[in-house]
């Protein structure tokens, strides 16, 4: 199928009475930095960019698969050979949430216009100077559109960083075009393995960057200390308290006063960055958990305070919405340093937390496919706007 056979079906299959079937259905795939599984989302998208979910699925990441990938985001023997192989695997586990989201909703393949598939991060490096920055997606895109017999479009942070840009944060833009009110100054953190704020001034203006850590250092520290992947509902956070020269310790990392655009990956943020700051002192397995969490919120406020200090609603999405101790501290340490800053999740606009990031690269395939520019300059420091993504036929 080509770009330009996304066409009407003969029979509308769509299980919803109040979704018009046309030219205009995307999946977007997401597996984010915590390894956490697969989400998959099928969005209408109109013509205007307006996107609308119809259906979603998460699927939890085969074992050795995850194990896999969490080896490769470090240097490890035979890594190449590895990597395809990974990506191929990625492929294969990406067509099948694909193939139950479309018998799910009871529709064919080739009603899709395309696939928007991110893949798995394992190094991200922007550095001002072109020819040393670099960012890898694992995934093998042309076996995903053979396998799934649709279009993908994948790759979409390097055309910014060929420009100079730092290739992420990528959701920015859709968060504008879904969260954006002329009313009031609004913000939107997504608390995936990194976290990132976008800022979205009733005046128009937008602005982005990665403030921190969001997932990612705490699901490190439990699954050394706990062998668990999460902290449910931060349950083992809340039973420590945090060390304060400790996070003044962590805060004081180079990162956190560098001025965006800025991004940031696991190549930074690691469990070797925890012990790194762990040899001053003795703490409780618990009280440096609770110290990560801590970190995650003050790294955020920080940001707010630094650059959108007039921020009167903060809009929360990503895996991290769902810890209910972060989120209740980040409510309590708000109140006290951001006085009248609403903070709410995106279900209340109407998205689910976890499937902002996948409808965002249904968004990004749609954009692709009309030759929108979709990276913003003000948010990567790309010297200027870009078409993303590389594209990959199903034919």
């Amino acid at each position: 199928m080509s770009l330009s056979h996304c066409r009407e079906p003969e029979h509308p299959p769509l299980n919803s009475a109040n979704s018009s079937l046309s030219s205009n259905l995307y999946i977007g795939l997401m597996s984010g930095t915590s390894l956490d599984g697969i989400d998959a989302v099928l969005a209408e998208i109109n013509t205007s960019g307006k996107t609308k979910l119809l259906q979603a699925i998460s699927l939890p990441f085969d074992l050795a698969l995850k194990q896999e990938f969490f080896a490769l985001q470090q240097e490890t023997s035979n890594e190449l050979h590895r990597e395809h192989l990974a990506a191929n695997s990625l492929a294969a586990a990406y067509a099948q949430a694909c193939a139950k989201l479309l018998r799910i909703q009871g529709i064919e393949a080739n009603h899709i216009c395309a696939i928007g598939a991110h893949g798995q991060t394992l190094r991200h490096q922007p550095h001002s100077e072109v020819l040393q920055s670099y960012t890898h997606q694992s995934l093998n895109p042309a076996l995903l559109a053979e396998l799934t017999g649709i279009d993908v479009i994948a790759n979409f942070r390097l055309r910014d960083m060929a420009a100079g840009g730092q290739g992420a944060p990528l959701v920015p833009v859709f968060h504008q075009e879904q969260f954006f009110s002329p009313k009031e100054n609004r913000a939107v953190l997504n608390l995936g393995g990194i976290a990132n704020l976008t800022l979205l001034s009733k005046d128009g203006g937008v602005s982005g960057f990665d403030c921190g850590p969001g997932n990612i250092l705490l699901d490190a520290w439990i699954r050394r200390e706990r062998g668990k992947d999460f902290d449910q509902d931060g349950q083992w956070a809340s039973s420590g308290r945090p060390d304060d020269a400790l996070l003044l310790r962590m805060m004081s990392d180079a990162f956190f006063s560098k001025l965006p655009p800025k991004s940031t990956g696991r190549d930074h943020f690691n469990l070797n960055w925890i012990l790194s700051h762990l040899q001053h002192a003795s703490y409780s397995s618990e009280d440096i958990q609770a110290t990560l969490l801590q970190l995650t919120i003050q790294s955020t406020l920080n940001s707010l305070q630094a650059h959108a200090k007039d921020t009167q609603r903060l809009i929360v999405c990503g895996g991290g919405s769902k810890n209910i101790t972060l989120i209740e501290l980040l409510k309590i340490y708000a109140h006290q340093q951001l006085p009248g800053l609403l903070i709410e999740s995106s279900a209340q606009h109407g998205v689910d937390p976890q499937l902002v990031e996948g409808l965002a690269f249904a968004w990004l395939a749609w954009a692709h496919q009309r030759k929108r520019p979709a990276n913003m300059p003000a948010v990567t420091g790309a010297k200027g706007l870009r078409v993303l993504g590389a594209y990959y036929p199903a034919t």
